[in-house]
């Protein structure tokens, strides 16, 4: 054996022995095995090069995907090339779409394709994008993305990027070896309360992270009567099938990024979780469906909701809470508590230490409603600033989807890859903020036993640049 073949393994046996710790699943040795052997790239502030035009398709346009479709095609530099969906109504509903947004200078040669559940591939195949959309059946996300990936394009997936930690996986070592984009879709990121939060942890306005709570909670019994076809045709499966936080990603991915985990500050070590009886599910189709109706068939064992708690590297906690069932108002609660004061969302509201200057003397009172307008002036986020008037111009922040929030997401992935940025989500933190879901499972499982996140960036996360405030 030569002296280098010698060194190579020794790093090899070292890198593995490290591993052991934190993998969950046995087949994620031999995907490393195959990260060292292919000379795989870290992701993690990764530029891909810039795309003058950008070549997009989209799997999946129905209720979310067809948003994509629609506001991709208003923003320049995208060309529309391929459409793929189940239903030929929905595909072509889409490409005409886009086609009447090009007006006969862009997005006219659009491939559809439907009717068959494979014919995503085909497309992948033939038209050869530079870019995938993926809305789709939770369970397709991760072999979709996959596959775009190595067909030579950048997949942008809705959430969650994957359901099982070996998927996470793979869609990781995917990425780093065909050097591909694989970005989750966290909408909520680009909100502007979210976003000014962002900006005032960037200034140190709470001083150092002590706390962080985020929740989704949305009451969705109602998409029970999409039984065919539509969201709730396969979501209503996952209350039965699933366990634990099945949508944690819209509290927890601002937080995470408040608090720069996987990026250089810190990062997820544990998780424990709890979830409350499951009754609600059962309650409302037993009232609202024949005894005999396939809703009534399923075993809802779900709890309605679930609260886990997770401890970061540096000791610090965050609160993630779920409810899709129970009859409440909608709340996307979002909090970030620090040595200096408190930032709070649903409703929006700051007490800082010393008080908000011209609103609160201190901080035991609440800087909320009519008062906030000092802080929008002072901390908006510059992009915010920046897009809003694209907002308003696309019909205002009640047309374009989440107040505003799914243009901007859209229109800075378009951005990053015309202009050769790295994206401002990477993979890594789709799969941290994804995995609440099976670590949440297993906890629950196990009687609320502890869950070791696995490190996805085979700690490269500690030289990972946080997140920018972006002008």
């Amino acid at each position: 054996m030569k002296r280098k073949d010698f060194i190579k393994l020794s790093s090899a046996s070292a890198f593995f022995m490290g591993l052991k710790s934190n993998i969950l699943n046995a087949s994620v040795i031999k995907d490393d095995y195959d990260y060292l052997k292919n000379n795989s790239k870290y992701m993690g502030d990764f530029a891909a090069p810039k795309l003058k035009v950008v070549k997009v398709a989209f799997i999946g346009v129905g209720a979310r995907g067809s948003g994509h479709a629609r506001q991709i095609a208003s923003i320049e530099g995208t060309e529309v090339v391929a459409i793929s969906d189940l239903y030929e109504d929905l595909a072509k509903k889409s490409v005409d779409v886009c086609r009447e947004i090009g007006n006969g200078k862009r997005h006219g040669e659009i491939a559809v394709y439907y009717g068959k559940e494979d014919h995503w591939k085909l497309m992948l195949d033939e038209v050869k994008p530079d870019v995938v959309f993926i809305s789709t059946n939770w369970n397709n996300h991760a072999p979709m993305a996959i596959e775009s990936m190595k067909s030579g394009a950048h997949a942008f997936v809705e959430v969650p990027i994957a359901t099982t930690i070996d998927d996470m996986w793979k869609i990781i070592n995917t990425s780093e070896k065909t050097r591909k984009h694989c970005m989750m879709m966290e909408n909520v990121n680009y909100g502007r309360d979210e976003m000014m939060y962002l900006n005032m942890c960037r200034k140190g306005v709470i001083g150092d992270f002590l706390h962080a709570e985020a929740a989704y909670i949305h009451e969705l019994r109602f998409q029970m009567e999409e039984q065919e076809r539509g969201t709730g045709s396969w979501r209503t499966h996952q209350y039965a099938k699933g366990r634990g936080n099945l949508y944690p990603t819209h509290g927890l991915g601002p937080v995470a990024q408040y608090m720069n985990l996987a990026r250089s500050e810190d990062n997820f070590n544990s998780l424990i979780s709890y979830s409350t009886p499951a009754l609600g599910r059962k309650l409302y189709a037993n009232k609202n469906y024949p005894a005999n109706h396939k809703w009534n068939n399923l075993d809802y064992k779900n709890g309605d909701l679930n609260t886990s708690i997770i401890k970061t590297n540096l000791g610090r906690t965050i609160l993630v809470q779920w409810d899709e069932t129970s009859p409440r108002p909608y709340s996307r609660h979002n909090l970030i508590q620090g040595t200096k004061g408190i930032l709070a969302g649903f409703p929006t509201r700051v007490a800082l230490e010393g008080g908000v200057e011209g609103v609160t003397k201190n901080h035991h009172s609440w800087a909320q409603g009519e008062d906030l307008k000092v802080l929008y002036e002072k901390y908006d986020h510059p992009l915010y600033k920046r897009l809003d008037s694209l907002v308003e111009e696309m019909g205002g922040r009640n047309h374009v989807g989440h107040g505003g929030m799914d243009l901007i997401m859209r229109y800075r992935i378009i951005e990053c890859l015309r202009n050769g940025e790295p994206l401002d989500q990477n993979v890594y933190e789709g799969c941290f903020w994804s995995a609440v879901t099976p670590l949440s499972a297993n906890s629950i499982k196990n009687g609320g036993e502890p869950q070791k996140f696995p490190d996805f960036t085979r700690g490269n996360w500690k030289s990972t640049n946080p997140l920018s405030i972006i002008t």
